[in-house]
């Protein structure tokens, strides 16, 4: 596996404020990275730092094989950043602005022209192109700004809340276009308020609350942390029901006819309650698997946050 970006012990206070407090994470190439976290967690914080816009205090950070310490300019050269604000400049056209992201990225007047016209293509943007930004729709501003930081072909691109504000139907049209880039070999470092964008985007996730890293993994495997997973049986009649319950425990409905057996949701854990349901002759109508989902894994893992800013603390 090689990484695209490799973070170890990364620090930034502000004063008192400990805003992250030794975080360590590496995201490969051509995945998706998702960093979760309530609002003042530290993600724009990171973002930020990763990006160069910020230093950090302490840690050692790689960005497309570059030392953040060291090579900034590498690493400027190498991603592109999507910011939850809208960097698209109002008074000019869409193909102005790209084309003004040409001139700053230092390509040639025909290199402009070509790659403006090939990234209003391919964001769906050439019918808009001669039109300013001020007549755009959200998801048309978001396609143009992230058109933009695509001008200079980077490696890695960060996009913080890229979806902020948007319908339903715009978020999954930036969904898609993501997992395009990616197809194409980008890798994307993604902060979102959005649970359910992470769980649809994201190879992997990590939650961070009060400036640490509290949990990572896929989306199955931050679900399983959290209590509250089972399988769902569904019976025929109560004596179906009355022998799964003697036999398996959990929890019964009798008015559904259904048993929620305690389960991880995992191959291991199915296989082996297929198995007892067969050996004790165990009728079953159908099976679900109910996991938490990320809203549950975001709750459970900011919680103590929560609780102490109630309390009036902060947690180290």
């Amino acid at each position: 596996m090689t990484l695209a970006i490799n973070v170890a012990g990364l620090r930034k206070s502000y004063g008192d404020k400990v805003v992250l407090d030794g975080i360590d994470l590496t995201v490969a190439e051509g995945t998706i990275f998702s960093l979760l976290g309530p609002n003042g967690a530290g993600k724009t914080t990171t973002v930020q730092i990763l990006s160069t816009l910020l230093t950090a205090d302490d840690g050692k950070v790689v960005v497309a094989g570059h030392d953040l310490a060291a090579n900034p300019s590498g690493v400027r050269g190498s991603i592109g950043v999507t910011g939850q604000f809208s960097a698209v400049d109002n008074m000019l056209t869409g193909e102005e602005n790209l084309l003004l992201m040409a001139d700053l990225h230092h390509l040639s007047k025909a290199e402009g022209r070509t790659r403006a016209a090939e990234l209003l293509a391919q964001f769906d943007l050439v019918d808009a192109a001669s039109k300013t930004p001020m007549t755009y729709s959200g998801g048309m501003r978001r396609r143009l700004d992230l058109a933009m930081t695509l001008v200079g072909n980077p490696r890695i691109i960060f996009l913080d809340e890229p979806t902020t504000g948007l319908d339903p139907r715009s978020r999954r049209t930036m969904w898609d276009i993501i997992r395009q880039l990616v197809k194409d070999g980008v890798t994307i470092f993604l902060t979102t308020q959005y649970l359910e964008e992470a769980d649809q985007l994201a190879d992997r996730i990590a939650v961070l609350n009060g400036g640490k890293l509290v949990a990572e993994g896929t989306a199955d495997q931050l679900k399983r942390l959290i209590p509250g997973g089972h399988v769902r049986l569904q019976f025929a009649d109560i004596p179906r029901l009355n022998h799964a319950a003697h036999v398996l425990g959990g929890t019964r409905d009798d008015d559904a006819l259904t048993l929620s057996v305690p389960s991880d949701g995992g191959v291991q854990s199915l296989r082996s309650l297929l198995d007892q349901l067969a050996i004790d002759l165990v009728e079953v109508d159908s099976l679900s698997v109910h996991l938490p989902d990320l809203d549950d894994v975001f709750f459970a893992m900011t919680a103590k946050e929560t609780a102490d800013e109630h309390t009036g603390t902060r947690g180290a």
